[in-house]
Formats: C-alpha cells, sequence, structure tokens
C-alpha cells in the first residue's frame, strides 16, 4: 500500500484519529454549504472545533503513521471504502479491471453498499443522482422505467452492466439490494466495455454483485413508504469449508403497497442467490437472480399541442394516468464468472451469462394538453414484449517490466446478443378520451390484446486491447488501447418467420488513449480521447438512398481533469467535450445520413468524503452546454438540446450529533437551471430546488446491532414539472417519507 493510502480509508466501525483542519478550508466547505442552498447547518456551525488550531508548536500533538485498512472482500478484490463509507478509493474501469481513483484518467465514482443502504434506496437512480451534478434525474416515480442522464446524454437502463456484462441486470429497473457497488463511469467507453446494446454515450454504470464475506451476516430490515408501502429485507451471507473456500450470500425482498401518488400501487419482490469459491490461484462464481416490478397506476408524460404554452403543474400526487393502467417487469438471470492466475504475472479470467425479460405495458402511450386551462386528449395502447439476453467475455490481464518502463497490459473479447418479440398495438381503438390535468377523471379499463408485431434479434462482438505504461515510479501512465466492433441485427417476419432482407451488418474500430500525472501522492492530472460506439440506422424507405446501411457512429470525448487527495476529503475537477453525431433526412435532397450533431462541453466539480470528524460531504456543480451544432438545413444550428439544465448544484450532508451518541442527521439539497423542451428552444421548463432531510440512529438492542433511519423526500412538497423519456412535461415526484429498520443477528 502506498504512503498517500495510509489516511485514505477508514473501516465502517473505526474512529479516526482527529486531524487539524486548516481554517480556510474549513470556511470554503461551510460557505458552500449555504451557497447550494442546502438545509439549515447551525448545528454543524456550533460545533466545537476538533482541534485547536493556535497552540504553540510544543504544544501540538504529533501522531504517529496509521495504516487504518477498510473490509476488503477476497473474491471480487473490491478497492477499500474511503474515508465515509460513502464511496470507495476505485472501481472496474471495464477492459483495464479494478483502478485506484487516483490511477484512473477517467470521471469514475463507485458507491458502497453502507451508503445504498443508508439513501433507502428502491433503484439504482437514487443512487446514482443523489449528490452527482453529473447526473440528471427528472425526479418523476411510479414509471415504467429509471431514467437519468449523463454529461448532457440519455443514458439507456438498459445498457447498465452487471460486473462488466451487458444485459445481465434487470431490463428497465433495479432494485439495488443485491449489489455491493455502484459504479458510475463518465463519458464514452466503447474501448473500455464496447458498444452498449442501448448506445449509450454519456456514461455507462456498473453493477457488482454481493459476496458472502469471511464474518457471518443475518440481516433483517423492515421498511415503510408513504403512503401505505410495507416491505422487507433479508441478508444472509456464509462462509464454509477449508480457509472458508465457499461463500452462499442471499438477498431476499418483498415491497408491496401505496404510493405517495394518489391512486398508485406498486410491487417489487426480488431474489438473488451468489455462491463463489476461491482457490489458491482459482476463483469462481454464480449469481442468480429473479426480480417482478410492478406499478399500478403508473405515471406518464405529457405533450404539448401546437401553440399551447406550459401551464402550472397540478398538485404533485396528481396521477396523470388511468387507475387501472399497469406495467410490469419480469426479470431472471445467472452468471457464471472465473478467473486463474496463470501466474505471478498473469491472469486470466471468463464470464458468461444469459438472462430474460417479460414485459407488459397498458395505459396512456401518448397525452397531448391542448390548452392553457390544461385539458389534455389520451392515446391508450398496450405493448408486451420478452427479449432473451446472452453476454460473455474472455481475456487475459497481467504486467511486465522492459528497460524501466511497468506495463500493465489487457485483451478481452466480448460477445452480446439478443432476441426480441413484441406484442401489441400503438393504440385501442375506443378507448380514447379527453380530461383535464387539475382533475383528471378516466373512463373503463381498455380490454388487452396482443397480436405478435415485431421479432429482432442482435448479436455484438468485440476485441480490445489495451496497455498502461508507466514511469517514474508509476507518477506518468499512458494508456492506449483500440476496440473492433462488430454488429449484426436480423429482422424477421412475424407471418412466415423468414428473415427479412436487408439485414444490418457492419463494423467499427475505436482508438483510445489517456495520461495521468501524479504530481504528488495527493494530486493527480489526467487527459484522456475515448470514443462511444452506437448503432447507426438504415435509412428509411422514404428517402432517397432507402436501404442504406450505416455503421455505428462515433461519439468523440476530450477531458482534462484533476484529483485531489486530502487524505479524508478528495476533490475532483473536470473539464471536457463531447461530440456525438445525429442521424435525419435532408429537406432539399431527401437523402438519409448521419450529419446532424450535438456538442456537449462542460466542467464539473466534485467532492467526497470527511472534511471534519464526525461530518461527510458529497457533491458538487456541472456546468454543461448541449448545444446542436449540426441539424437538417441548419435550421437549428446554435440551439440548446432539450431536457437536460446547463447547470446543477448537488450537496449531500451527514453529521454524527455529539447530543446523543448513535445519532446521525441527514440532509440533502438539489438545484437544476431551466430546461427547454423542444428543438427550437422556444419553450422551457423553469428550474427548481429539491430538499430532502433524515435521521440515522444505531444503537443495541438484546445485544444486537440495531440501525433506525428516516427521511423526507422533497421536503417542502414542490409542485414541478420534469422531463420524461417520451414527452414533452412529466410531474415531479410529491413529498415521501421513508422509515427502515435494521437488525443483525
Amino acid at each position: 500500500m502506498s504512503e498517500r493510502s495510509h489516511s485514505r480509508h477508514v473501516s465502517p466501525g473505526t474512529k479516526r484519529p482527529t486531524f487539524a483542519l486548516n481554517r480556510t478550508c474549513t470556511a470554503v466547505h461551510m460557505a458552500l454549504l449555504f451557497s447550494l442552498g442546502s438545509v439549515s447547518m447551525t448545528a454543524l456551525a456550533e460545533s466545537p472545533e476538533p482541534v485547536e488550531t493556535n497552540r504553540s508548536d510544543k504544544d501540538t500533538l504529533v501522531l504517529s503513521e496509521t495504516s487504518i485498512e477498510g473490509t476488503r472482500d477476497a473474491t471480487a478484490n473490491l478497492p477499500p471504502e474511503y474515508a465515509g463509507g460513502q464511496v470507495a478509493t476505485g472501481g472496474r474501469v471495464g477492459l483495464l479491471g479494478n483502478k485506484d481513483i487516483m490511477e484512473t484518467p477517467f470521471s469514475t465514482v463507485s458507491y458502497t453498499e453502507k451508503y445504498i443502504q443508508d439513501l433507502q434506496a428502491k433503484d439504482i437512480t437514487d443512487v446514482i443522482a443523489a449528490t452527482d451534478p453529473s447526473v440528471f434525474n427528472n425526479g418523476i416515480k411510479g414509471t415504467y422505467s429509471e431514467n437519468y442522464s449523463i454529461r448532457g446524454f440519455a443514458t439507456s437502463v438498459s445498457d447498465m452492466t452487471v460486473d462488466g456484462l451487458y444485459g445481465m441486470a434487470p431490463f428497465y429497473r433495479a432494485s439495488p439490494e443485491m449489489y455491493e457497488r455502484i459504479e458510475v463511469l463518465k463519458g464514452p467507453s466503447a474501448l473500455l466495455n464496447g458498444m452498449p446494446p442501448g448506445g449509450s454515450v454519456g456514461g455507462i454504470v456498473n453493477l457488482i454483485p454481493k459476496r458472502a464475506g469471511d464474518t457471518p451476516l443475518t440481516r433483517l430490515t423492515g421498511t415503510y413508504e408513504s403512503d401505505a408501502q410495507f416491505g422487507g429485507h433479508l441478508d444472509i451471507g456464509r462462509r464454509f469449508g477449508e480457509g472458508n473456500q465457499f461463500g452462499v450470500r442471499f438477498n431476499g425482498v418483498y415491497r408491496d403497497g401505496d404510493t405517495a401518488t394518489e391512486d398508485q400501487s406498486s410491487r417489487n419482490v426480488l431474489s438473488s442467490l451468489a455462491l463463489d469459491w476461491r482457490g489458491e490461484r482459482a476463483r469462481l462464481s454464480v449469481d442468480l437472480f429473479s426480480s417482478d416490478d410492478r406499478v399500478n397506476g403508473q405515471n406518464r408524460g405529457l405533450g404539448l399541442a401546437p401553440g399551447v404554452g406550459i401551464p402550472k403543474p397540478p398538485k404533485s400526487d396528481t396521477l396523470l394516468n388511468p387507475d387501472w393502467a399497469y406495467v410490469e417487469t419480469e426479470d431472471k438471470g445467472v452468471i457464471l464468472r472465473g478467473e486463474y492466475d496463470l501466474n505471478d504475472y498473469v491472469m486470466a479470467y471468463g464470464a458468461v451469462g444469459t438472462s430474460k425479460t417479460n414485459y407488459k405495458y397498458n395505459g396512456a402511450i401518448s397525452s397531448q394538453i391542448i390548452n392553457e386551462a390544461g385539458d389534455f386528449n389520451t392515446t391508450m395502447g398496450q405493448l408486451k414484449f420478452e427479449i432473451e439476453k446472452t453476454s460473455a467475455e474472455v481475456g487475459l490481464r497481467g504486467h511486465f517490466d522492459t528497460f524501466g518502463i511497468n506495463h500493465q497490459w489487457s485483451v478481452n473479447a466480448t460477445q452480446y446478443s439478443d432476441k426480441e418479440k413484441d406484442w401489441g398495438r400503438r393504440s385501442v381503438p375506443g378507448a380514447n378520451w379527453i380530461t383535464n390535468i387539475y382533475r383528471p377523471v378516466w373512463g373503463p379499463k381498455a380490454p388487452e390484446s396482443w397480436p405478435l408485431i415485431v421479432h429482432t434479434e442482435n448479436d455484438l462482438k468485440s476485441y480490445g486491447i489495451a496497455d498502461t505504461l508507466s514511469v517514474f515510479d508509476d507518477r506518468v501512465q499512458l494508456t492506449l488501447g483500440v476496440r473492433r466492433q462488430e454488429v449484426v441485427t436480423d429482422t424477421f417476419s412475424v407471418v412466415t418467420g423468414a428473415r427479412n432482407r436487408p439485414n444490418y451488418d457492419t463494423h467499427a474500430t475505436s482508438p483510445a488513449g489517456a495520461i495521468l500525472f501524479k504530481l504528488t501522492d495527493n494530486l493527480s492530472l489526467y487527459a484522456n480521447y475515448i470514443e462511444g460506439l452506437s448503432k447507426g440506422a438504415t435509412a428509411p424507405a422514404t428517402a432517397a438512398n432507402a436501404g442504406d446501411v450505416f455503421a455505428p457512429y462515433k461519439s468523440k470525448q476530450k477531458e482534462v481533469g484533476l484529483k485531489l487527495d486530502l487524505g479524508t476529503f478528495t476533490h475532483t475537477l473536470a473539464v471536457f467535450e463531447i461530440k456525438r453525431p445525429g442521424s435525419y433526412t435532408d429537406p432539399a435532397t431527401n437523402i438519409y445520413s448521419f450529419g446532424g450533431e450535438q456538442r456537449n462541453r462542460g466542467v464539473e466539480w466534485g467532492f467526497f468524503g470527511s472534511p471534519m470528524l464526525d461530518v461527510r460531504l458529497m457533491g458538487g456543480v456541472a456546468y454543461v452546454d448541449p448545444e446542436v451544432t449540426k441539424s437538417a438545413g441548419g435550421v437549428n444550428d446554435g440551439k440548446t438540446a432539450t431536457g437536460y439544465p446547463k447547470l446543477q448544484g448537488k450537496l449531500g450532508v451527514e453529521w454524527d450529533t455529539p447530543v446523543v451518541n448513535g445519532l446521525t442527521l441527514t440532509a440533502n439539497a438539489s438545484s437544476v437551471s431551466k430546461q427547454y423542451i423542444n428543438a427550437d428552444n422556444s419553450l422551457s421548463i423553469p428550474g427548481y430546488t429539491i430538499f430532502d432531510a433524515g435521521a440515522r440512529y444505531t444503537t443495541r438492542v438484546a445485544s444486537r446491532p440495531v440501525t433506525l433511519r428516516a427521511n423526507i423526500s422533497n421536503l417542502t412538497d414542490k409542485d414541478y414539472w420534469g422531463l420524461p423519456l417520451t414527452s414533452s412535461l412529466g410531474l415531479g415526484a410529491p413529498r415521501t417519507y421513508e422509515l427502515s429498520a435494521t437488525i443483525d443477528f
């Protein structure tokens, strides 16, 4: 372990030694709390200084160097927790494997199991959007899918990876109880992960399954969420055999009941089983899961008729979909992974997984506000699909030295395929009507009918190689790599089953490079160039070049940044530019092409850790300018892309109060600027600030550890518009109360 690492991470149950704080830094941190609009920090401001800074030299307390290590899982080889326990000191960087954050030439963050549990998160978005200013969530709950953007680009939830494998997480919404870490890599990542099936370029979320630790675990959590949703979570972990070779980790979740939105209820059932074996040189694991997620009365977005302005939002608990509407997603899957140390310098690894998703939707599929009074017409529709996915990777990772240059090299091959069949229809005859957003009234349930309409199959293969060259005692690190991506898509007749022509069969090659300078053990500077890949398209039948197949289009990122580790508190700063092509049919020539472009330029400042004793902070500020630089006919050139705020500021605070032993007060503030909802920028929704507040109390009952948690989200019950996935306007979630109690047996 390097000297820098000695002070960077602290195990959850260990008290850190008291460090003298620089008064200037403390003042900056306090000013930040107020400038971002956080809840009152009076109690924090009145807390005594942890160490007097005006004592003479002879009175100064000198501490010997102390090494305190966090709990490290032997099977997954996870980087330890950082000071405060909310994030880790590193995480998986795709092809490059696990890397320390100070030696990663990209913008990354890895959230811990403890943070996920203390947040009382119900999905992945709850975690990644809480304090990261580069991640935007529209605040809409109870929809058919999670919804978030990274660095100004909408990111497909189905592009999440599980330990690097695409398609192995629940398809539309993932309850986080079965995951040990939630990792976010910001920016395109074709070299590191291959092309995402959904084409996401703003970033990738990677989920690390839980493993059994050496200490036996039996943990039961009971939950409540307003208005009447109750649930439970059972987490059991055991190891057996000589040297605890065999591990078993089970997680079971059940939640059911009414939500804070009127006439809406939801149910989530999850079970996962993680088995692993660790030998002297080999490691094996098997992960199995089953998930059933259902929402009755799901939320849905609204469009605007031409010439209609944006109305005042209704009460935040209003349901803008019939109470008989529903959406249900059933997922199940299994992953087998193995690693083998060929020698002290080379490791071979491989993984293969398969999963299946069954999805049903019945309810509004489109709605449009038709006047300033808030009347809107609604089109009812239904969709059902099933999708079977397989995903695999094999690779080698190793290191060697040549002439004073250290090489950390990686090579791998990945494969992803899916088979999807869609049933349903765009609208249900006779089930459409007009109602009002302030007083919605709905008719009877639309009858269900499921004709087969689409059958598609996708196959993605890629081959990647990368090498990190380090010199000057690893102070300078240069990473170079390239990935070859092959994409094949076939469509089949739903009548005869025969393959349609033409099919989609093309490829692309994506290079990447990054350099990192460790100026000191605590300060790193980096720069990178990396590309993202998204599936191209086939020119439509109405275009002059109908049938032309376009290769995967490349999004290109340039980024420079720094990372400053103050021992128990870390700052990150990044400046980036991402250019993503877009497709359109030229109005003059009627030729379809990828001639459009959106250019996102931004700067991000983030921080995390424990800047003072018993206080944890996480948050930051991000400014992103998502500009349309090329559009059809140049009509919208220079306009701001829709659906993303230029400015975001977020702050999460935890304070272990000295007044009551075991009591922690928590608060969160999230502020965003206005967002345009149409391409010519004539309409926008105003910015808003949302506050959350809570508390956590840890004690012992009958010698058993017990943790009680309470949280109020949207504390002021603010009514506001957000931007959903498929429409212009969506209603932000109402004030919601959350309670949980955890006991370890």
